[in-house]
């Protein structure tokens, strides 16, 4: 009864899409691959211009009673699309100004047209199906509604770019695209189970491929491609651990490695004990990993350090998931922390997590004491040099 179900599921229009079939049959060990990473990195610094210690946050900035008000009225129809959408370049705006104010080297659009950061894609791929009130706890009070992946996936047509460029419009500063990675899709999705998990990663994967390479060619030099959940999925048992690791990295190289050299890619990780892992982390390649590292006081310095890891790190210096406001003192000494094991030419500077949970009071606070921890760090080295 199971296997004549799944032979009927499979007669549904948009079940299989031959183009999309067509196109991971295509695939070659090219389309995983990146050059090398020192040349990257040389390339990266002459395009971006970046100082010592470059300092970042993660993506989303607080989404306010007013953001999450403006979303329901537009889904009621109480204000039109074009009034939401000029809100939601009010919203940007500020948030762009706010983090030239504050000093940040490379910044974000905050996000605030997302609700959700799998939703917000499963809404925009074909193959997905989202619902409205398909409620599920996440954590504590925290619910989310997992979209649902019935499909062979593809992107129809651009759906970050327009909000990353509009961005990268009101500064000279470097601004990253933001994407969820497939990974992450899959491990907060109900997802098909008439093929292995590895091909439908690789779907996702190529429709990201996509949007990255629309983001490159409007001109942004940065995209991060966030995997929280890449530690989450991995098998309990120890003999299956090795094949899921081996897709899922493949998935995150397949969806990131059709940039040029020039162009940055990062990715972010977080929910994690990173040291069992760190070897999956090293084969994603990406040309800098964030990492939630505060709360345990960056013990994941330790792994990295041991591993060898040889690209841009950023082990959280400020942990979003507390109220807590940490001074500067606490930073500099979480910097110096992460000096003893990485060098300063790969060290980032960044929060844990993104800010869409906290509020503005206390992340624009938190996010001054960062910058100015990593001014003076960074006249420290200069002196000392």
């Amino acid at each position: 009864r199971a296997e004549a179900a799944l032979r009927a599921r499979v007669q549904y229009d948009g079940v299989v899409s031959p183009a999309v079939r067509q196109r991971t049959a295509a695939l070659g060990e090219e389309d995983f691959t990146r050059g090398p990473a020192e040349r990257r990195a040389e390339l990266q610094q002459a395009r971006l211009g970046l100082p010592a210690l470059p300092t970042t946050t993660i993506g989303s900035f607080p989404q306010t009673g007013e953001v999450r008000r403006a979303r329901a009225a537009v889904r009621k129809g109480s204000i039109t699309q074009a009034e939401y959408e000029q809100f939601l370049k009010d919203e940007i705006a500020r948030v762009v100004a706010l983090q030239e104010e504050l000093g940040l080297d490379v910044l974000v659009h905050g996000e605030p047209e997302r609700n959700d950061m799998v939703q917000y894609f499963a809404e925009n791929f074909d193959g997905f199906a989202a619902t409205e009130h398909g409620w599920v706890q996440s954590y504590g009070s925290r619910c989310t509604r997992p979209a649902i992946l019935w499909g062979d996936v593809s992107r129809p047509e651009p759906f970050t770019v327009p909000w990353t460029s509009y961005a990268q419009s009101l500064t000279r500063r470097p601004l990253k695209g933001m994407l969820t990675g497939p990974v992450t899709i899959l491990a907060w999705s109900f997802v098909r189970d008439d093929q292995p998990l590895g091909e439908t990663a690789n779907q996702v994967a190529l429709a990201l491929r996509d949007e990255i390479a629309d983001l490159e060619a409007a001109g942004t030099g940065i995209v991060q491609v966030d995997e929280p959940a890449l530690r989450e999925l991995l098998p309990l048992r120890a003999a299956d651990q090795p094949a899921y690791l081996d897709w899922s990295v493949r998935a995150f190289r397949l969806a990131t490695s059709g940039v040029q050299d020039a162009t940055q890619i990062h990715t972010h990780l977080c929910y994690s004990e990173f040291g069992e892992v760190i070897a999956a982390i090293d084969a994603l390649d990406a040309d800098v990993t964030s990492i939630e590292a505060a709360r345990s006081r960056l013990e994941v310095v330790a792994d990295i350090a041991g591993f060898g890891f040889g690209r841009g790190i950023g082990p959280g210096v400020y942990d979003i998931h507390s109220p807590r406001i940490p001074s500067q003192e606490e930073v500099a000494g979480l910097i110096d922390t992460a000096l003893a094991g990485i060098p300063v030419s790969r060290l980032w500077i960044n929060p844990d997590c993104g800010l869409k949970t906290r509020g503005y009071e206390e992340a624009v606070q938190s996010l001054r004491n960062v910058v100015a921890a990593a001014k003076a760090a960074r006249e420290a080295l200069a002196v000392r040099a």
